[in-house]
């Protein structure tokens, strides 16, 4: 410091602070020796008095257990402190990961429970079923509806306390991960019914955290808004059995053939054990295993009182027998109803029944002749396809067989291929002879002829000279056919064609009287049924009647009024004619004793295609035999497999049905009509009688010999009406091509 300039005053001294080692305030240094006096007296008067235990002591203990107490009572209090604290975040971050895992929940508006794709069973004229189409397979079932031990099974083997937990099995969550754990992988997943019915209605197929959050949420939701008996009939009608089969009544259609309402004990625990690994248990894949797994449940249901335990070993004793995997040829039908099915009721939204004209027991001989006589012969003939198609005389379609094997192939040639008919296609030749003044004892010329430097030849190239309309179809004279196409023209055997009930457009010119243009299976079939019921026109249908689940009626078939399209004096010539072909002609093999029967067997060009079209009274029935890629077989003719395959199913069809005569074979001779077409013309012998633009010339360049849609007059003959409405015409108009 500085020292103070002359005149300052003197500063003063500060006074010096002591603190007293009792008080906390500062005093003045002259206070000092009192107050040190002060604190040695109050030292003394806490003094121990003589004889009591010096200071450390027990006196001294004891003053200090007071403060330990109070640290343990705040240890406490700090703990449930902190707990709450803890338990207070464990709320919020519960909440927040609700929130979060609600915010990738499906959209809000689609958590309703989806609508059960639809289902359509399609099912014969005595209500067998033929196959089922939709997403699900099946129908939905209520739970009233299926025997008690079906659902009991997968309550035994997949959630035993379905009905006392809220959604959520958290002991079996618990044994879960225990399992899981203590094999390092997932050995059980743990989920509750509710929760697998939850990830298969709303999520997606994945095995992660995310997911089974979700899944635990959307099932407590699930219980909140459904009842138990509800989530259970939901499960069990939507979960996945393995081999496309969803639901039960799916799976036990698929694997044993029969409504879920039929199923066995034994076959309830066997779809019971499919759901924890469908793809790998499926029966048809690994029937032990899934026989093993079905014992489990058996044992499971035995343990939780739903079956006895002689009921369980009766069960193990008489395992379920699995059909054979779905692929016979009755889908081929189910596909051509489909096919329809939204032109004739609109969009499918609910589950339908199809009721068809289709007989079962006549569908599995159908299969059976076109598989065997393939399996027998098809290598040696080159030949590896076939269809068939069998309708009654008023065209109710009995049977259809669209190839050799529909697992291989779905492709329906009995409807949608079109192939040459050949020599099947005569009928409407002589027809239109018939017609226009001609018998069948009018003789025709059997030699060469040449259209054009066409020069058509009979199969072994021989000629018979003159012979009768009769012989010339029954040994199938390729020149007679050309000549009377040539002699009334080829645009009126089109029509005739038309008016019969051929839908595919024909080609007018010579070769016409060949069957070059091409047909399928289902419409030649359909142009022969004049002939079995007496001249009446045919439209070809399946399905009878479609209902919805309730019962409602949709679309009922409405009769099929087509008039008249043959006069009955020609429809019995014409079956004298084709009569004589199965008696004499190149379908000997297709007698059938004590049955009239008639028909005509056709062979395409290069032995592409084999035909034949042969009926009774009772049954009208086509089989064609070739190759899809059109190729040309082993010299096959229509009088060989054909007619084999039309012989084995016929004859197996007949069986216990009363024989009917055909119209017009028996009595006296029907009289022609009064009527006659107009005379004869000269035949024309070579190409100087046929004017080479009439053979190339389109069809509409003939003025009004266009093909029609409905069928055509031809000098009086009688007129096919219109196709009918509905399902009906549209199997003409859209299947049929027309």
């Amino acid at each position: 410091m500085r020292p103070p300039s002359r005149g300052e005053p003197k500063a003063t001294r500060a006074p010096t602070i002591i603190v007293d080692e009792d008080a906390q305030v500062g005093i003045p240094e002259p206070a000092r020796a009192a107050a040190r006096a002060e604190s040695a007296a109050r030292r003394k008067a806490s003094a121990p008095k003589s004889g009591a235990k010096p200071a450390g002591g027990g006196g001294a203990r004891k003053s200090r257990k007071k403060p330990k107490k109070a640290r343990r009572g705040s240890l406490i209090g700090r703990t449930v402190y902190w707990l709450a604290v803890l338990g207070l975040w464990g709320v919020i971050a519960s909440g927040g990961l609700a929130v979060w895992v609600a915010l990738h929940l499906p959209p809000i508006h689609s958590l309703e429970i989806p609508k059960r794709p639809p289902t359509v069973r399609v099912v014969g004229f005595d209500g067998t079923l033929i196959a089922a189409r939709g997403d699900m397979g099946g129908s939905a079932i209520a739970l009233k509806e299926m025997p008690p031990y079906l659902p009991q099974a997968f309550i035994a083997i997949e959630d035993r306390r379905f009905y006392s937990h809220f959604g959520v099995d958290a002991l079996g969550l618990v044994r879960a991960v225990y399992a899981n754990v203590l094999h390092r992988g997932i050995a059980q997943g743990g989920s509750s019914i509710t929760q697998q019915l939850a990830k298969n209605l709303f999520l997606r197929p994945e095995r992660t955290l995310m997911r089974k959050l979700e899944e635990v949420m959307l099932a407590l939701w699930l219980e909140h808004k459904l009842s138990k008996r509800e989530i259970l009939a939901l499960y069990l009608n939507r979960v996945y059995f393995g081999s496309g089969a969803y639901g039960v009544d799916g799976a036990a259609q698929r694997y044993f053939g029969k409504s879920a309402r039929e199923v066995t004990v034994s076959e309830a625990a066997l779809l019971a054990g499919l759901v924890k690994s469908p793809s790998r248990l499926a029966p048809t894949r690994n029937y032990d295993a899934a026989e093993r797994r079905a014992r489990l449940v058996l044992g499971a249901m035995a343990e939780e009182g739903m079956i006895t335990d002689a009921e369980a070993k009766a069960a193990i004793a008489d395992p379920p027998r699995i059909v054979k995997p779905g692929g016979g040829s009755g889908n081929y039908v189910a596909d051509w109803v489909m096919d329809v099915l939204d032109d004739v009721i609109g969009q499918v939204d609910d589950d339908l029944v199809v009721e068809t004209s289709i007989d079962p027991a006549l569908q599995i001989l159908a299969e059976r002749a076109v598989i065997d006589t393939l399996t027998q012969k098809g290598d040696k003939y080159g030949v590896k396809q076939a269809a068939l198609v069998a309708m009654t005389p008023d065209g109710a379609v009995r049977a259809l067989v669209g190839g050799k094997n529909y697992q291989e192939s779905q492709f329906n040639r009995a409807v949608s291929a079109k192939r040459q008919p050949g020599s099947a296609f005569k009928p409407f030749v002589y027809l239109t002879a018939i017609e226009r003044g001609l018998t069948p004892d009018t003789i025709r010329e059997d030699r060469p002829v040449s259209i054009r430097g066409w020069k058509p030849e009979n199969y072994r190239h021989k000629y018979s000279g003159p012979v009768t309309l009769t012989q010339a179809l029954a040994h199938s004279l390729n020149t007679v056919s050309v000549r009377l196409t040539m002699e009334f023209g080829p645009t009126a055997v089109a029509k005739t064609a038309y008016r019969l009930g051929i839908a595919s457009k024909l080609a007018p010119n010579a070769s016409i009287a060949l069957g070059t243009s091409e047909v399928s299976v289902l419409e030649l079939v359909d142009a022969y049924t004049p002939f079995a019921n007496g001249g009446t026109a045919t439209v070809p249908h399946v399905v009878e009647r479609v209902t919805a689940a309730n019962g409602r009626v949709l679309y009922t078939k409405a009769p099929s009024l087509l008039g008249r399209v043959i006069e009955p004096a020609y429809v019995a010539m014409m079956n004298r004619m084709m009569a004589e072909t199965i008696r004499s002609g190149t379908a000997k093999g297709a007698a059938l004793p004590g049955w009239q029967a008639a028909g005509k067997t056709g062979t395409s060009q290069d032995f592409r295609d084999a035909w034949f079209v042969g009926y009774t009274a009772h049954l009208v029935t086509g089989v064609w035999f070739g190759n899809d890629d059109n190729s040309p077989t082993k010299r096959l003719t229509g009088g060989v497999l054909p007619v084999e395959a039309w012989h084995r199913f016929m004859e197996s069809a007949l069986q216990g049905v009363q024989p009917q005569e055909l119209p017009g074979l028996s009595g006296p001779p029907i009289a022609a009509p009064a009527q006659v077409p107009a005379p004869m013309p000269q035949p024309r012998e070579g190409p100087e009688d046929v004017p080479a633009a009439a053979m190339d010339r389109p069809v509409a360049a003939l003025g009004d010999r266009s093909p029609p849609r409905s069928g055509g007059a031809v000098q009086g003959a009688p007129v096919r009406p219109a196709s009918g409405a509905g399902l009906d015409g549209w199997f003409l108009d859209r299947v049929l091509g027309r």
